[in-house]
């Protein structure tokens, strides 16, 4: 019988013995808006998204909520907890309706020390949501609001299909979101997007946002960028 285990990339091509190892993980499902991870939980699974999506929220000290992201089927979160033994820096909540897989930070461990290939995938893991970090912090400390947009728009988008010059959000993104994952507030999200569909760069649609000149866009990005350099 194959291992639901098997169906996760992080654990596909392996030499794990899987079924050994799903009878020590829990599999569930989760109803949208279900908190699956909050702040300062002394909890350390890791958790894999098998169906659904989830948002990563952190909190500042005056108790801001800022988005980190969006993640969907495929990804793993959880992992610092189950690593540094330290409380939730987190909160991950359910988008939509789906399932996950739990896996307790011993055995996680013991599947890093175990296979080659695994510990390798999660550090190219962290060492991407590093960079990425990396880049939105550059972001925040030399971008004004404008070109903040603009990088958030570029990084949530996706090239258009049968139009490979222009990119797509789909869903559109809500401007409350756009505004919390940039800091800054919904009304200037609101402005800065009439600005941006007064100079034809971007089309509002009932089922996408498409980015008709995303080469405009990073290349303000990339100027704002050199100018603080």
């Amino acid at each position: 019988m194959t291992s639901r285990l098997s169906a996760i990339p992080l654990f596909q091509d392996t030499s794990l013995d899987l079924a050994k190892f799903e009878m020590r993980v829990r599999f569930r499902n989760v109803v949208k808006d279900e908190v699956i991870v909050d702040f300062d939980d002394p909890s350390s699974d890791v958790y894999v998204l098998l169906t659904g999506e989830v948002r990563v929220l952190i909190r500042t000290r005056l108790g801001k909520e800022v988005i980190l992201g969006d993640l969907r089927a495929g990804s793993l979160f959880g992992e610092l907890a189950a690593i540094d033994g330290i409380k939730r820096s987190a909160n991950v909540t359910a988008l939509t309706r789906g399932s996950i897989c739990s896996i307790s930070s011993a055995v996680f461990r013991e599947l890093i020390f175990t296979e080659r290939v695994v510990a390798d995938r999660i550090l190219r893991l962290l060492t991407r949501r590093v960079r990425e970090l990396d880049a939105r912090l550059m972001e925040h400390l030399v971008l004004d609001l404008r070109h903040r947009l603009y990088a958030e728009l570029l990084r949530l988008s996706i090239t258009r299909s049968g139009h490979e010059a222009q990119r797509v959000v789909t869903p559109p993104p809500y401007h409350h979101v756009l505004a919390a994952r940039i800091g800054c507030r919904r009304e200037q999200v609101t402005r800065e997007f009439t600005t941006l569909e007064s100079e034809a760069l971007i089309e509002r649609t009932r089922g996408a946002l498409i980015l008709k000149r995303p080469d405009i866009l990073q290349a303000r990005v990339t100027a704002a960028l050199s100018d603080e350099a």
